[in-house]
C-alpha cells in the first residue's frame, strides 16, 4: 500500500482469541441458568472474551468517536439537508444537544468529536489538538474544508489517495487515543451532509451492486433528488459494478479498498475506517453503528479482513443496503428500532447491552456456586438440543 505507517497497523491485527472464546463458552455453560437462555446476551459475552483474551470482562467506560466532513457531492442536490448542518451540528455536538450528544449523556458515554472537512468555518475556540483533552471541543484534523465541489464523485475523485490515507490513520490516532485514555470500548459515528451517497458508491464498488441495491432516501430525499443518487452511485462505482465488485478480487484488495475510498468516498468514511482498524489493532471491541458506520466497517474488513472481529452491529438500520453489508461482515445487530439518525445514535445504547453481556458473564452464579445439581443437563449437553 506503500504506506508504512498504515501496514503497520494491518499487521498489529490479529484474529480473536478462539482458546478464551472456548474458555468462555464453557463458563456460560456453567452458569445456573437453561443452556442457551440468554441468547446474544452469551454470543456477545463470547465475542469481547475472544477480541480481549479473558474471560471476565468490564464494559465501565465508552466513548463514541464521531467524524464530521462535508462531501462535494451535496452539491448535486442528493440530500434533503443543506450543507450549513454538517457545521451547526458538529458544533452542537460539543453541548450534548444531538441525538448521540443526548444518548450519550443519558447513558455516561463520551464523545471525541474530530473535524475531518467541514466546509464551513468553526469557530476556533472550539477546537483543541490533543484527543480527548476536552471532550466538549472538536479535535482539529480537517484535511481541507469538505471533498469540494472539484472534488465531487459525480465528476471525478473525491480525493486523492494520499488524503485518503491521511484520514485512515487520524481514524487510526482516535482508536489508540481512546484505547490509551482507558476506555473499555468504543462506537464510530459521523456527521457529513451527502454521506449516504459516498457511503453508497462505495458498497456498490465493494460488493458489485447496482444503485437499486444500495441507494436509500438518508434523510428524505425527494423523488429527483433519490434518481439523481442512483444514477450518481452508478455512474461513480460503474468500473466496479461491471467487474462483480471488489469481493471477487483475489490480489491487492487493501490498495484497491484504499483507492476506492479516494475515489468516492469522504473524509469522515476514511476516518471511520480508519477508527475500525485502530480498535482491531488494540484489541479493543467496537460498535458499528448504522449506515455509514457499516460500510467503513466494510471497508476496514476489506483492507484488514480479521478486523471484523472485533466489531459488534448495535441496530438494524432502516437504510438500504444495510443488510447486505452486515452480511459481508457476518455480523448481526442486536437491536432492531427502525433507527435512521446516524451520528453514532445506536453506539450509547448498544454500549449497555454489552455491559450487561459482560456483567452476566462475571457476576452470575454457577450452579455450584447456586448449590444446584446439573447433572440432569448431561443429556441436553451432549445432543447440544438447546440450540436447534
Amino acid at each position: 500500500m506503500k504506506n508504512n505507517k498504515l501496514e503497520e497497523i494491518i499487521k498489529r491485527i490479529v484474529p480473536a482469541d478462539k482458546e478464551a472464546m472456548a474458555k468462555a463458552v464453557s463458563r456460560q455453560e456453567s452458569l445456573a441458568k437453561p443452556l442457551g437462555s440468554l441468547g446474544g446476551l452469551e454470543e456477545i459475552s463470547v465475542r469481547i472474551a475472544g477480541m480481549t483474551g479473558k474471560i471476565i470482562n468490564s464494559i465501565d467506560r465508552s466513548c463514541v468517536a464521531v467524524f464530521c466532513a462535508d462531501n462535494g457531492v451535496a452539491a448535486e442536490g442528493v440530500a434533503s439537508a443543506p450543507q450549513s448542518v454538517t457545521m451547526a451540528q458538529t458544533i452542537n455536538f460539543t453541548r450534548r444537544l444531538t441525538g448521540v450528544g443526548a444518548l450519550a449523556e443519558c447513558f455516561g458515554s463520551e464523545l471525541l468529536i474530530v473535524d475531518m472537512g467541514v466546509k464551513d468555518s468553526i469557530p476556533g475556540k472550539l477546537y483543541v489538538d490533543t484527543p480527548l483533552e476536552d471532550t466538549h471541543k472538536i479535535v482539529n484534523r480537517r484535511i481541507r474544508p469538505e471533498t469540494g465541489e472539484t472534488w465531487n464523485i459525480a465528476e471525478g475523485r473525491a480525493m486523492t489517495c494520499d488524503e485518503a490515507k491521511q484520514a485512515i490513520l487520524t481514524g487510526v490516532e482516535m482508536a489508540d487515543a481512546i484505547r490509551q485514555n482507558g476506555y473499555d470500548i468504543m462506537g464510530v459515528g459521523e456527521m457529513g451532509i451527502g454521506n449516504t451517497t459516498t457511503s453508497s458508491a462505495i458498497l456498490s464498488a465493494v460488493t458489485g451492486l447496482d444503485a437499486e441495491f444500495t441507494v436509500g432516501r438518508g434523510g428524505g430525499v425527494n423523488d429527483e433528488g433519490f434518481s439523481r443518487k442512483k444514477e450518481i452511485v452508478n455512474r461513480a462505482a460503474g468500473e466496479y459494478i461491471s467487474q462483480g465488485g471488489l469481493i471477487n478480487c483475489e490480489d491487492s484488495r487493501a490498495e484497491k479498498m484504499t483507492d476506492i475510498l479516494a475515489e468516492m468516498g469522504g473524509f469522515d468514511i476514511c476516518a471511520m475506517t480508519g477508527a475500525f482498524l485502530g480498535a482491531a489493532a488494540n484489541r479493543m471491541p467496537v460498535v458499528v453503528d448504522g449506515y455509514i458506520s457499516v460500510v467503513a466497517a466494510v471497508a476496514a474488513w476489506a483492507i484488514a479482513p480479521d478486523s471484523v472481529d472485533y466489531m459488534l452491529a448495535s441496530h438494524k438500520s432502516f437504510e438500504k443496503g444495510y443488510a447486505k453489508a452486515v452480511e459481508l461482515l457476518n455480523i448481526k445487530p442486536f437491536l432492531a428500532l427502525d433507527m435512521r439518525l446516524g451520528e453514532g445514535s445506536g453506539c450509547p445504547i448498544a454500549f449497555q447491552v454489552v455491559k450487561g453481556a459482560c456483567d452476566v458473564m462475571a457476576n452470575m452464579a454457577t450452579f455450584a456456586e447456586a448449590a444446584i445439581d446439573d447433572d440432569y443437563l448431561e443429556e441436553i449437553r451432549e445432543t447440544e438440543s438447546y440450540r436447534r
